[in-house]
């Protein structure tokens, strides 16, 4: 897009004062905010008084902040887990091998039990019994609320049970005189929640780094040119509106500006994902962030701070990344039922044996029911599930960052999918030479890579390269001369070469130049093609593209016989776009986007109804991936869009993403299984643990089986989602799917009407 020139009027002027773009944004403190619930904003860290989640930053800086939290429930994690280890070796290990009964009395053990339990569940779980209370006060109970019951209640009760056994009815007395203590199973759930925790505030910390790696791209000064026409290198963040700026061969533009003076080829290929650089000339516009490849410029500020195209971009990602709340486990979904379920459960157990005539067994019956409706298979049952399908999916290549991208994959039905880098390789190659007639097609080529030897451009190393797969001996350029969006001339050889564009080569009186049919024809194709004229004479064509990844048509063919419909989102040319995706079948194509604009087609397609998955592999694609239901980014391409995407695939073959799709849909029924096994278990024994059965069989459940019965239900939830590790992620996954109606492609949102 050109700029109207009256623009240029008043360039000249430099304000008499300045203030920093940043700073004038900038907030006076960090705020805080939940990202389930975005109306709870405080001035630090903390948790959500609503559902106990760790706040997080509402704004992220370039430098990575210290996580304080993450820290600290860290250290009480290491510290749980190295009590409660030797504790639950010493609580079971006489139960599984009887003979180590006799290393040490069952009181001494219960007092070790004792000690070794107390710092676990009272400073490592500290934030738990904050967060238990807080749901209380604030009559919003989750799961920290079953935590807080089930660890306050089996240590208190192991507590009493420790110091006062006479308490107890003589049927819960062992031969010694003892009552069974649960102080295991109280470290053992606060050493499970805290690594849930960890987990959680790790991956959430990665969220930001995709924001950070985008500010990062800003340079951090500019050169500005006073009045009198020195140059003076300040702070970008002082730069203002109407700054002229020099900006020299291989520098970053520091924000977005109009050229006044040169002319260069610009490496866009972080805003546009073109891999070849853009050619400017004065008038055209440059973007902040963008690296200048050649000619030294002069051009003038039009855009600084928070109004640049890559402030926009880092603005979107941040907040496409906030709109997407961490799953939570499912325990915290059904907990507004199922912790009212249980607790009066207890309190109605305790009710009804007190009224019976029975308080001890009435404070036991209470008690076992709590113990075996604690959370324990609940928590695990989504996240060991997730754990392990993360596991496989990077022995197979695909990386998940969060159990959400595992659990929407399966149910996408639309894939967008970038072009340069995704569907093809990124680098453009030599795809042919078609010499003129009575010219020799190798020494064509030849002359024509000899002369781009000089050239840094990136068409002509792919001339160079395509010459020297062809071993063809080149000679070394004697004179060259670039003209930037033009071409090169020089000699070689002894004669002269020129390698350009039509007009280029029409303005130095090549002869028998080729009808504007032929080189549309070219483009049609996808291919950029060059003009070779040797000694005033045209020589031959050669033309340059950017060839599909030999993974991509199976890929998308696969894809499609799944039902879902594939539609191409690029910044390239539209001639180009179309070309790559009649080759493939894609479904549809919207070319010439800007990043801003291809998020706006992630979230009309959204709007639409369905899940939509988005895969690209460039910064210019950050702001779509984080605005997808799914993310996916190629592993092989930049560093900003593996961290806004939710999945990267590592070798940047889209065949990674059906595997992933198998995956997906194997960890939900893998999931779905795993909570049958915990429910079943509540559903079976909390009627059992409350006395159900004593009427008709004189059974009591003692609190150690139900215990047991807590542990037996994690045992089966942890040895189920172990079978995620022999799920097949072969090609052939997609065998049996039922291909859906393809959507008309009118719904899709063409470029033109992005444009305004």
């Amino acid at each position: 897009m050109r700029p109207d020139h009256s623009h240029h009027e008043g360039h000249e002027h430099r304000p008499a004062s300045r203030t920093p773009a940043a700073a004038a944004s900038a907030p006076d403190e960090i705020t805080y905010t939940c990202p389930m619930h975005p109306e709870i904003v405080q001035a630090g860290p903390g948790s959500c008084p609503i559902c106990g989640m760790a706040l997080e930053p509402r704004a992220i800086t370039a430098a990575a902040p210290e996580d304080a939290e993450l820290a600290e429930m860290t250290r009480r994690l290491i510290v749980s887990a190295s009590l409660a280890l030797p504790l639950l070796a010493i609580a079971m290990g006489p139960m599984l091998v009887p003979a180590l009964d006799a290393l040490m009395s069952p009181g001494a053990r219960r007092w070790l039990e004792l000690a070794l339990a107390t710092p676990v569940v009272w400073w490592s779980g500290w934030p738990f019994f904050l967060r238990f209370a807080a749901s209380l006060r604030n009559r919003r109970l989750n799961m920290f609320t079953l935590i807080g019951l089930g660890v306050g209640v089996a240590y208190l009760y192991s507590v009493v049970a420790l110091l006062a056994p006479g308490l107890f009815p003589s049927a819960l007395r062992d031969a010694h005189g003892l009552v069974g203590v649960y102080f295991e199973a109280a470290a053992v759930i606060t050493a499970l929640a805290l690594l849930g925790q960890v987990l959680e505030l790790r991956a959430r910390s990665r969220t930001g780094a995709a924001v950070r790696a985008l500010l990062q791209l800003a340079p951090r000064s500019a050169r500005v040119l006073t009045a009198s026409g020195e140059e003076e290198e300040i702070p970008v963040e002082r730069l203002a509106v109407g700054d002229r700026l020099r900006i020299r061969p291989g520098e970053k533009i520091p924000v977005d500006a109009v050229i006044l003076e040169g002319e260069t080829a610009v490496d866009e290929s972080m805003v546009t994902g073109e891999p070849i650089p853009v050619d400017k000339r004065p008038g055209d516009r440059l973007i902040g962030g963008t690296i200048n490849a050649q000619g030294s410029l002069v051009a003038r500020a039009v855009r600084v701070g928070a109004e640049t195209l890559l402030a926009q971009i880092v603005r979107q990602v941040g907040e496409a990344q906030r709109s997407r709340a961490p799953i939570q486990k499912l325990a915290d979904r059904v907990s507004a039922i199922f912790v009212p379920v249980v607790i009066a459960a207890a309190v109605v157990t305790l009710a009804v044996w007190w009224l019976l005539g029975e308080p001890a067994t009435a404070v036991v019956n209470a008690v076992a029911v709590l113990i075996i409706a604690c959370p324990c298979a609940l928590g695990l049952a989504t996240p060991i599930s997730i754990m392990v399908a993360m596991g496989r999916g990077a022995s197979a290549g695909v990386l998940f960052k969060d159990a959400e991208a595992i659990e929407t994959l399966r149910r996408v039905e639309t894939l967008v999918v970038d072009k340069t880098g995704t569907l093809t390789l990124g680098r453009p190659r030599l795809f042919g030479v078609w010499p003129a007639p009575g010219a020799d097609e190798a020494e064509v080529l030849r002359l024509a890579a000899s002369l781009e030897q000089a050239s840094e451009h990136p068409i002509a190393s792919a001339i160079v390269e395509g010459a020297r797969a062809r071993s063809l001996a080149l000679s070394s350029p004697e004179q060259f001369e670039a003209q930037p969006g033009k071409g090169i001339r020089g000699r070689v050889a002894g004669r002269e070469v020129a390698v350009g564009t039509p007009a280029f080569l029409g303005e130095l009186g090549v002869a028998r130049l080729p009808e504007a049919s032929e080189l549309d024809a070219r483009r049609r194709l996808g291919h950029t093609a060059l003009l070779v004229a040797v000694d005033g004479t045209l020589a031959g064509i050669v033309a340059v593209a950017d060839p599909v990844k030999e993974s991509t048509p199976g890929a998308i063919q696969a894809l499609r016989d799944e039902g879902v419909r594939i539609v191409m989102l690029t910044g390239d040319s539209r001639a180009t776009a179309e070309a790559v995706a009649q080759r493939l079948g894609i479904d549809a194509v919207i070319a010439e986007v800007l990043p801003t604009q291809k998020a706006e087609v992630i979230e009309r397609l959204k709007a639409e109804g369905g899940f939509v998955a988005m895969a690209g592999d460039g910064l210019n694609d950050a702001p779509a991936l984080a605005a997808a239901h799914v993310g996916i980014a190629m592993g092989t391409g930049t560093d900003v869009a593996m961290h806004s995407a939710h999945v990267t695939l590592v070798k940047g073959d889209l065949r990674g993403i059906l595997r992933a799709r198998k995956l997906s849909r194997a960890t939900r029924r893998n999931t779905a299984q795993n909570l049958f096994f915990a429910f079943v278990y509540n559903a079976l024994g909390v009627p059992i643990a409350a006395g159900l059965l004593y009427p008709l069989a004189g059974v009591l459940m003692s609190p150690m089986w139900a215990a047991l019965a807590m542990s037996l239900s994690s045992v089966s939830v942890i040895v189920n989602a172990l079978r995620l590790r022999g799920v097949k992620l072969d090609d052939d996954s997609r065998a049996g799917s039922v291909p859906r109606p393809r959507v008309p492609l009118e719904r899709v949102p063409s470029s033109a009407s992005l444009s305004g």
